[in-house]
């Protein structure tokens, strides 16, 4: 799910020093998900993301710099799931329903002989 909400996390460095910040969700699933950040953060930190009601705990699987900022690809760990029930980001959006919606609109265009 694409998505946008700031959430507070936590991590250890390689030497063990404990980290915090807040970062932007950028996108969720429920085996893992993607922060912007403003720093790097090392592959294979444990990393724990804090959203008013709980948390999820995973590792880093990896990091890059795209122009604006370090995105965070986190794997949650075993037996850590996300689910809409117990977090919904500010902003949530399935690009299912918009492949869909798209899909829909373009039968609605198209000649009867395309659609057989």
């Amino acid at each position: 799910m694409l998505c946008a909400d700031l959430v507070d996390i936590q991590w250890k460095d390689p030497t063990g020093r404990s980290h915090r910040g807040v970062a932007n969700l950028e996108d969720i699933s429920i085996s893992g998900a993607c922060l912007q950040f403003d720093r790097p953060v090392s592959l294979g930190s444990p990393i724990r993301m804090t959203y008013p009601n709980g948390e999820l705990t995973g590792l880093v699987k990896y990091c890059v710099f795209r122009e604006i900022g370090y995105f965070l690809g986190i794997e949650f760990d075993p037996g850590m799931r996300w689910s809409q029930h117990s977090y919904r980001p500010q902003h949530l959006l399935d690009p299912r329903r918009l492949v869909a919606r798209a899909t829909g609109r373009l039968k609605d265009h198209l000649p009867s002989a395309y659609l057989n």
